[in-house]
């Protein structure tokens, strides 16, 4: 019996994740007649009608959407046989996909990337910057090698380290009532002042949950879908929010007319994890665990109370 070849299953991911021909042939680097071809090839193996083709766009079919899913995966695990053939010559060089969420990157990279590259100069680095459900989807397709995320958070299954916790700080107005307080609990907040980034970013619900809060404790009216533009909206009398120990000592809120209080709760609750999530199938894990400890290492020589 002859069986799909990695080039064909290649080809049919393409086309259903840029739905053109011709851009699906520029992203596996042959001609479009090629592709064709190829996925023409694939349908007769198969014996099924994998794509839906007209004059303007190209579908898939519930079929071809479901093979197109599994083919993915088998990229992926393929892609990762060749990552342990390599890693096992020297498992801290070659290159790494590593993803991050925005309210870690700018404040955890420019601590640890300069040690990253002293440590393990023989490791190519690429980052993509994305939200936290998109970088475990890029995870699952072998688009990405490892994500940088927070939690607690849903993995779907996928193996996570911990290296770092944070506890997290109140931001007010400098002229706002709490403002020279110490610390501040929980329930000394005005929840009616909180400021949130938008659904959809898990720092939002690790504040939440800091807090001890149900999700519908914010101002409906505004919210942010970052970081920077939160504390501005502090910084301009518009409310309070809470921010993660990372950011404390960065420009942007030292530069930022705010006043910072500590946050007193709970120690687990105050609390949110840092770590780094992959694939059970990706088996660089010499690579991740270095990863992990040169991460936990910077942290830990700065002035943050980042602590593993």
């Amino acid at each position: 019996m002859r069986l799909p070849t990695l080039r064909q299953l290649q080809y049919l991911t393409a086309v259903v994740e840029e739905k053109h021909f011709g851009h699906a042939a520029d992203k596996c680097f042959v001609t479009q007649s090629t592709l064709s071809a190829g996925i023409q090839d694939l349908e007769q193996l198969l014996e099924v009608s994998l794509l839906e083709r007209t004059n303007r766009k190209v579908l898939p079919t519930p079929i071809g959407e479901e093979i197109a899913s599994r083919a993915q995966q088998i990229l992926s695990l393929t892609e990762d046989l060749v990552d342990l053939a390599l890693s096992e010559k020297n498992p801290l060089s070659g290159r790494i996909q590593i993803g991050i969420i925005p309210t870690i990157s700018p404040f955890l990279l420019p601590k640890v990337l300069p040690t990253v590259r002293k440590q393990l100069p023989d490791l190519e680095i690429v980052l993509i910057e994305d939200q936290s459900e998109r970088l475990l989807d890029q995870l699952e397709t072998g688009s990405i090698d490892v994500a940088v995320l927070a939690f607690p958070y849903n993995t779907r299954g996928l193996t996570h380290r911990e290296f770092a916790k944070e506890p997290f700080w109140i931001a007010l107005p400098q002229n706002h009532p709490l403002a020279d307080k110490d610390k501040l609990s929980a329930d000394e907040l005005p929840i009616n002042e909180l400021l949130l980034l938008a659904e959809g970013h898990c720092l939002r619900e690790h504040a939440l949950s800091a807090c001890q809060l149900p999700a519908s404790a914010q101002r409906k009216s505004v919210q942010a879908t970052s970081l920077y533009t939160l504390i501005e909206m502090v910084a301009s009398g518009l409310g309070i929010t809470l921010i993660p120990d990372m950011a404390i000592n960065s420009d942007m809120v030292i530069h930022s007319d705010i006043r910072l209080v500590r946050l007193a709760a709970d120690k687990e609750q105050a609390m949110r994890e840092i770590g780094l999530v992959w694939r059970p199938s990706f088996r660089r894990t010499a690579t991740l665990e270095q990863l992990a400890k040169t991460f936990s290492d910077a942290l830990a020589d700065t002035n943050y109370s980042l602590r593993a």
